[in-house]
């Protein structure tokens, strides 16, 4: 079941202040930036089907180690792998997106699964979005916006910003191959995780 804003925002209700302050900051967000159909423009609608080969990158993520090179291809035969593209670092859905994630953690551990959150934001501004959610997972940063054009999820014209990607979904198996792909048009939707859960069963 997809997880909306507001059922989301019910459901943590005493659990997590983090959360709290990601679905303020998307009200916000929801109100002041004026989203439609015009305002967001495909470099291709192209996105990458099920059945393909993953197409590999060697994307940059920052920690207190530094930064670190992570290589999709170095999971191959070890683990599945959610590939989660979002727009924004600090904005309220891609919060509420990740917070979920951070949650629900173990549920995709258990499914031999590594999670990895991708967006055009630079490493450091990760690592800050990261250190203030306390997410437990990596985000990549696909600052040049190859491997989100090369996965068919790039807006051209993101409410005025270029390059930004646009919120999808991939599960990579274990051998390589994509087995669940999602991407919306609308970027205030989250993906279906439930869904994303079974494509990894």
């Amino acid at each position: 079941m997809i997880l909306r804003a507001k059922n989301y925002l019910s459901s943590l209700q005493g659990k997590d202040s983090a959360c709290f302050r990601g679905q303020e900051r998307y009200q916000i967000y929801q109100q002041t930036i004026p989203w439609s159909a015009q305002s967001l423009k495909l470099v291709t609608n192209m996105t990458l089907s099920t059945g393909v080969d993953a197409p590999n990158f060697t994307l940059k993520t920052k920690n207190a180690e530094g930064l670190q090179d992570v290589e999709l291809s170095s999971f191959k035969g070890e683990k599945n792998v959610v590939l989660l593209f979002f727009p924004f670092a600090f904005t309220g859905v891609c919060t509420e997106e990740t917070c979920s994630i951070r949650d629900d953690l173990s549920a995709y551990e258990d499914l031999d699964a590594q999670v990895l959150g991708i967006s055009v934001d630079s490493p450091f501004a990760q690592e800050a979005m990261a250190l203030k959610e306390g997410l437990n997972f990596p985000l990549l940063s696909d600052f040049n916006k190859a491997v989100s054009m090369e996965y068919g999820v790039l807006y051209e014209d993101f409410i005025g910003f270029e390059g930004v990607s646009k919120r999808s979904a991939f599960v990579v198996s274990k051998d390589g191959k994509v087995s669940f792909s999602w991407s919306s048009d609308d970027p205030k939707q989250l993906p279906d995780f439930e869904a994303i859960k079974n494509a990894l069963r």
